[in-house]
């Protein structure tokens, strides 16, 4: 049975995303646990080209150790499988259609997040009812190859606008870039190559939780 999660929690600073473009099938239960032992509180598993049936075995494993930790389990793409399972949440993209569509496949208890990659889309997304967004991608990206940087210009002004609403900011995001991301208003942060391939992921993922702190 589904929890109903209808906001994500103020602290919930860092999204993590399990993406098996970095994380092979079998390893995808331990990087799970060693993000959410590293304090992220909103995870998400990204399976892009895997077949269906591994996607939604996959899903079902990660979900238990995110309900366990108290964490938001993310389902990305497919609002019919997230519903079926029960997940707290699903991200889809712009190419979704209208999330009225979303939102009646899912129901009324699961988060729904968008990805935008404009001010406009932003805010159309606050508009259609999406509980989150992401905003990106800030950089270029091996995670979302070919698709343009948007940079750090837009970023204050669409938070100002949102006030409190969580709008993560991601798209080549790493130790590095993270202060000039902060510098230019950013408040949540989705990282995602550079994290997996951390030695120990679960200690980078503290220390960003604690830099994300700070601000």
């Amino acid at each position: 049975m589904m929890v109903a999660m209808k906001y994500i929690s103020s602290d919930s600073r860092l999204y993590g995303i399990v993406d098996l473009g970095y994380v092979r099938p079998e390893e995808v239960e331990s990087t799970t646990a060693d993000l959410l032992s590293g304090g992220i509180r909103i995870l998400q598993l990204r399976a892009k080209g895997v077949d269906t049936a591994t996607v939604e075995h996959l899903a079902r494993r990660m979900q238990p150790l995110c309900r366990e930790a108290g964490a938001v389990f993310v389902l990305n793409d497919y609002p019919d499988m997230a519903a079926r399972i029960g997940a707290d949440a699903v991200h889809v993209g712009q190419d979704a259609g209208p999330l009225a569509a979303v939102r009646a496949i899912v129901g009324e208890d699961m988060l729904i997040g968008r990805s935008t990659h404009s001010p406009e889309q932003a805010l159309a997304a606050v508009a259609e009812g999406a509980n989150y967004i992401g905003f990106g991608p800030l950089f270029p990206t091996g995670t979302k190859p070919g698709r343009p940087s948007i940079g750090l210009q837009d970023i204050a002004a669409v938070q100002e606008k949102l006030g409190d609403f969580p709008m993560f900011c991601i798209g080549g995001i790493n130790g590095t870039t993270l202060p000039s991301v902060l510098q230019a208003g950013a408040r949540r942060v989705v990282i995602v190559s550079w994290l997996l391939q951390q030695p120990d992921p679960a200690a980078a993922a503290r220390d960003i939780i604690s830099r994300l702190a700070d601000r």
